[in-house]
């Protein structure tokens, strides 16, 4: 058949058709006749010449810009809630230096971590720049591989935006800038510009910063961390690095000093004799002294994670970047008055007695305090130490020292919440009846759990409410009452109401307090109760402002994280602790607290190396550590343990601190508690509780010689809770009394009646005066 046959068959329908043509006849397929390497090599090469040319254009039409305004740092404005200044901080920290005045090898530990072939390059690396496009536009941030060039010209002429235009720009501009500058010149820039932490801009002075040297004095190992810096300022900064983080820094270190080995920039017999040049503790900025650069730090510590948060900054060190690039308004929620209170307050009751020339403990006394507003989660003072500028940490903030007898009520929250019961089966209540014989072995189902803290003094109360625990700040009690709800439950809900127990191990040894916790974090926890078991995160920032950008905060009040019964009804008991309980005298008795109704607790962790108290009213939550912190190198002991060496800034003993014996958290936190507290108050107000349990609602009586499990009929009663403040006759434990020392007494409800235990209670059992378990 024809190919005119076949044609005219296929327009007839016919299903006969002319059989295919082999390939192998020479024939070519659809797809191979349109693509062809001459076609796919025309493609590619086009390509290429239309890539070249756009580059071409692009390099014609960017020039070298002036220096824009990240280069020239503007000041940051810090206000009050009611607007008025409170600081004002970005006067940048930068001497700039000529490279001469930088010793070569030191020079060159910049070149050995940034880029060591620096200075035979063009001043592009095409290959990570191409990298780094790619990343951005698929969204996963920012890359690392540029040259020296390069980041000199991001800092010096554009800014830290990660986007595809600027990239574009940093290329064009790095190969012209390479062209017209010296490579010294463009290392003097970049050494110059770049931001090492510590609110240091520039080699002199993070050398300062770090070393309190001036740049020509830098050792090469001095050099290799400073280049090391750069990489990641927070989280390579010694003073504050976690231990992941000082890891980092010295392998980064190791690299850089490796690197210069293997150019030849420095010979190996100097390298095996360097040691890691630990730097020294930072400074705080001129012109933040006193409180105000606590506060400033604080604000920007939440301003840099709100940033993170937000997407606007890629991670912490970007957005640390940004704010020390200045040009934000940010109002904090400091109340300028009770700012002034709780400073007048801490003079008055506790640094004015201070006198270092006398007592060489009293230099080793620090303290931080936090105020917060429950309704709101505003932070409306803060105390962070003595002085900013004396003092970097930041006490109100540190999460070193542990929170102790403080956590108790989070025990009594967790079982409250998950309805839990003791051992035999009772629920717990604030009725329900524990042994609080120091020293009794906690028990699981029976069985030893192989832990047996003692109690303060190691005072044995025999069978006592968990009420009277609570005043008394029992530890045998809540360390029983930990299992019997289940440790895992009890780190759970501490979670919920605020603390940050992440890693931290669910064992029972964690109801004595021993984990680390914050003055500002406590608050936050306390105002959670305070606020019906809604969730209040203190929130020092207010609003922000910036000519380029808007920062949105999260609401500092969030869900419901506990039941209203059960955080009431730790209200209810906590008031106990200050009407009958370790607070009594420092708080109760104090004459400006008229009839104004408080829940608190407080604690004193082992070895007198904290000392706190936690207390509320319905308007205001209010937490005050006093810490033991080294002043300098020297010797400690722990009760009748042998003395230990200690560095300065370690955790030591508050032992005779004023001049007086243990410090504890009825005292000075208590005291200062009061003075503020009492003194910030806008007239009184009523706790409105929804539960019938708790000091609040009644008194608790004291169980009876031969306690057995209560029925359901022994319970308290469904009386309707009083928010009415306590009379004179409020239930009082007087510490001068002294039972017999046989059973505890009869059950009363006078005001009156005897401390359980048939002995003579102290002033203020917290915790025990030994290690924790």
């Amino acid at each position: 058949m024809g190919r005119a046959d076949e044609r005219r068959a296929r327009q007839r329908g016919s299903h006969r058709g002319a059989p295919r043509r082999s390939s192998k006849a020479g024939g070519k397929s659809g797809i191979r006749r349109f693509f062809t390497w001459k076609k796919i090599l025309g493609t590619f090469f086009g390509l290429c010449l239309l890539g070249m040319a756009a580059f071409v254009g692009l390099y014609l039409m960017i020039d070298v810009p002036k220096g824009n305004a990240a280069a020239v740092q503007q000041s940051n404005i810090y206000k009050y809630s009611d607007g008025s200044t409170l600081a004002r901080d970005g006067e940048v920290n930068r001497e700039l230096v000529d490279l001469d005045q930088v010793s070569k090898e030191v020079r060159m530990t910049f070149v050995a971590a940034e880029n060591k072939s620096f200075y035979g390059d063009s001043g592009v690396d095409f290959r990570g720049t191409a990298r780094g496009l790619l990343n951005t536009l698929s969204g996963k941030g920012k890359q690392g591989g540029s040259t020296i060039t390069q980041q000199y010209v991001k800092n010096y002429y554009l800014t830290q935006d990660q986007t595809v235009t600027r990239k574009l720009k940093e290329l064009v501009i790095s190969l012209k800038v390479d062209r017209q500058k010296s490579k010294d010149d463009i290392l003097a820039g970049y050494i110059n510009t770049s931001y090492y932490g510590r609110n240091a801009f520039g080699i002199q002075a993070a050398a300062q910063a770090y070393y309190g040297v001036d740049a020509d004095e830098l050792t090469v190992a001095q050099g290799a961390y400073l280049a090391a810096l750069l990489q990641a300022p927070s989280q390579y900064d010694w003073a504050v690095a976690t231990d992941t983080g000082k890891k980092l820094a010295t392998d980064r270190w190791n690299y850089v000093l490796d690197n210069m080995v293997a150019e030849g920039w420095l010979s190996s017999g100097k390298r095996e004799g360097m040691k890691f040049p630990v730097p020294e503790n930072p400074k705080g900025a001129p012109g933040l002294q006193g409180q105000a650069g606590y506060m400033v730090e604080a604000a920007d510590s939440a301003l840099m994670k709100q940033l993170v948060a937000r997407g606007t900054a890629a991670d912490l060190e970007e957005a640390e970047t940004m704010v020390k690039a200045g040009g934000w308004t940010i109002t904090l929620n400091i109340d300028k008055k009770k700012q002034a209170q709780l400073e007048k307050s801490v003079e008055s009751q506790l640094t004015s007695k201070l006198d270092a020339e006398k007592r060489d403990v009293d230099a080793d006394v620090q303290t931080g305090a936090a105020s917060v507003d429950p309704k709101t989660g505003a932070v409306v003072a803060m105390y962070g130490g003595v002085d900013y500028v004396k003092h970097y940490m930041n006490n109100a903030t540190r999460r070193d020292y542990q929170p102790a007898s403080t956590f108790k009520p989070l025990i009594l929250a967790a079982a409250l919440e998950k309805e839990a019961t003791t051992q035999d089966g009772r629920p717990i209540t604030a009725s329900t009846v524990y042994d609080g014989t120091s020293k009794r072995p906690v028990v699981d189902d029976g069985a030893k759990v192989g832990f047996s803290p003692p109690n303060e003094d190691d005072v044995d109360y025999g069978d006592v409410t968990v009420q009277t625990a609570m005043n008394k700040s029992i530890n045998s009690v809540f360390a029983q009452m930990g299992v019997d709800v289940g440790m895992d439950e009890v780190m759970k809900t501490a979670g919920e109401l605020g603390m940050d127990v992440e890693g931290v191990k669910s064992v029972p040894a964690q109801t004595l307090g021993t984990m680390g916790a914050s003055p500002l974090e406590m608050a936050g926890v306390y105002a959670t109760l305070d606020n019906h078991g809604r969730k209040v995160t203190p929130a020092i920032v207010k609003s922000v402002k910036h000519k380029d950008r808007s920062v949105r905060f999260t609401d500092a009040v969030g869900e419901q994280v506990i039941s209203r019964e059960a955080a009431d009804t730790v209200t209810s008991v906590l008031t106990g602790v200050v009407d009958d309980g370790t607070a009594r005298t420092s708080v109760r008795e104090n004459p400006a607290r008229g009839s104004q109704l408080v829940a608190g607790k407080t604690g004193t962790s082992d070895c007198n190396k904290s000392a706190w108290f936690i207390g509320y009213t319905p308007k205001l939550v209010t937490s005050v550590g006093v810490f033991g912190e080294a002043a300098k190198a020297g010797t400690t002991r722990c009760g009748k343990e042998k003395p230990v060496k200690v560095k300065a800034f370690s955790q030591v003993t508050l032992q005779g601190a004023a001049g007086g014996g243990r410090v504890n958290g009825g005292g000075f936190p208590a005291q200062i508690w009061a003075a503020y507290t009492f003194g910030a108050m806008d007239g009184v107000s009523r706790f409105d509780l929804e539960t019938d349990q708790g000091a609040a609602v009644r008194p608790t009586p004291t169980p009876s010689a031969t306690p057995a499990p209560p029925t359901p009929s022994e319970e308290p009663s469904s009386e309707k809770p009083t928010t009415k403040p306590p009379s004179s006759s409020a239930p009082e434990s007087s510490p001068e009394e002294t039972p017999s020392d046989d059973a505890p007494t009869s059950p009363s409800t006078s005001p009156t009646s005897s401390p359980p235990g048939g002995i003579e209670l102290p002033e203020d059992p917290d915790d025990p005066q030994g290690p924790a378990e």
